[in-house]
């Protein structure tokens, strides 16, 4: 079993930064891919990034290409999810969750979400 806990949001003006944290305990972090996904109030959860055990293959929806990036650091058994230009529509609970894929399906363990606020 993984345990995984996210940090790092906040409240944020249109066109700022925020870089959000996911840190895992329990099983070898490694060994699984991870994910980011979002959801706003009245919506569905939605894939926001994924990346590889490895590092090495990314993927994002196409509204956050070009501004967030997706990481890990294997040693420090973390996640992270960098959020430039952000914009009102970031706004939503952000969930880190262990797998690979674009589909929350293909996630087994999850966080349990930290808030981003964009005002505009």
């Amino acid at each position: 079993q993984v345990q995984l806990v996210e940090s790092g949001g906040g409240l944020v003006q249109a066109g700022g930064s925020l870089r959000l944290s996911c840190a895992a305990s329990g099983r070898t972090f490694s060994t699984y891919g991870m994910g980011w996904f979002r959801q706003a109030p009245g919506k569905e959860r939605e894939f926001v990034a994924t990346i590889s055990r490895n590092g090495i293959s990314t993927s994002y929806t196409d509204s956050v290409k070009g501004r967030f990036t997706i990481s890990r650091d294997n040693a420090e058994n973390t996640g992270y999810l960098q959020m430039n230009s952000l914009k009102p529509e970031d706004t939503a609970v952000y969930f880190c969750a262990a797998g690979y894929g674009r589909s929350r399906y293909d996630y087994r363990y999850w966080g349990q979400g930290t808030q981003v606020t964009v005002s505009s």
